[in-house]
């Protein structure tokens, strides 16, 4: 692959998407500076980047080959698609139900506020300025999406899977979203104030710039995360936390037990008027974490 040739196709990508250099440099959690460089031909991503770039524009690897001669899909025009599958429910059931599928949808300012046992799919799809307030969502898949300035709060998304998707400036407060898994999705700037995270999993991607002011965290499990700029308060209990890069990140006013570390250092992670159990506390310990703002609660 030809380096100039390549940034001439991430130039073109990411204005079929309307969106700016800094815009794509904030999805990707790197500097404007180095999607500049790409795109005059200086350097070029590493493979990782490559894949998290080739979602944030809707394209496959194979477009930034010299031999790939498609454009870009418009996804800022198109109509959404609206399928409708007929599917059975439970044996004991004979009477069939609709179920719509969302995907491949742009979505602006669309009110899907109060909505109850949607469960739909809305993979593949542009979201910006959507509200989803007071609504239950469980069971919902997310797929490769562009989630940007949309309010789920006060909603039920439980037992949901949010994948492969780019979250910003969204609102998740007052939201319970036990046992939801967050797979490969980065998430910055987005509200998580007073939600139940029980249970939940964030892996193979990242957190930044999160508020989770009152956050439950109870079972739940970060794994090969970036977290920086996060302020964690609360109780911590019977949480997981591994092989995670961490910047910029405290716990005020915590309790953590039975919270588990493990790989990566822990130096980054400032701690202040926070108690900790005797597993935890060795757990900090031996990944080198600066104990002085926690104190070891009495057993």
């Amino acid at each position: 692959m030809e380096i100039k040739s390549i940034g001439n196709k991430i130039a073109e990508a990411r204005k079929k998407v309307n969106l700016s250099q800094a815009q794509l440099a904030e999805r990707l959690f790197i500097s404007a500076q180095a999607v500049g460089k790409w795109e005059r031909g200086e350097s070029i991503p590493d493979l990782i980047t490559f894949i998290r770039l080739a979602k944030t524009v809707g394209v496959d690897l194979n477009y930034f080959s010299d031999d790939f001669k498609s454009t870009v899909e418009e996804t800022t025009e198109k109509i959404p698609k609206i399928e409708v599958e007929i599917q059975s429910d439970a044996p004991k059931q004979s009477k069939n139900k609709l179920r719509w599928n969302m995907s491949s949808g742009n979505w602006v300012e669309a009110d899907f506020s109060g909505l109850k046992n949607l469960q739909e799919k809305f993979s593949s799809s542009n979201m910006k300025k959507c509200k989803f307030v007071g609504s239950e969502l469980n069971g919902l898949l997310l797929k490769s999406n562009n989630i940007d300035g949309c309010d789920f709060s006060n909603s039920e998304i439980n037992h949901s899977q949010i994948q492969n998707s780019n979250i910003v400036h969204t609102n998740f407060s007052d939201c319970t979203l036990k046992e939801t898994t967050f797979s490969g999705s980065f998430i910055m700037d987005c509200d998580f104030s007073s939600t139940d995270l029980s249970g939940a999993t964030f892996k193979y991607g990242g957190i930044q710039k999160n508020p989770m002011n009152n956050v439950v965290l109870n079972q739940t499990t970060f794994n090969a995360m970036y977290i920086a700029d996060i302020d964690f308060h609360g109780n911590v209990e019977d949480c997981y936390f591994e092989n995670c890069d961490f910047k910029r990140v405290t716990f005020r006013n915590a309790i953590l037990k039975n919270t588990f570390f493990k790989g990566g250092s822990l130096k980054k992670i400032k701690f202040i008027d926070c108690q900790a159990d005797r597993l935890t506390y060795e757990f900090l310990r031996s990944g080198k974490a600066d104990l002085s703002g926690v104190e070891l609660l009495n057993d």
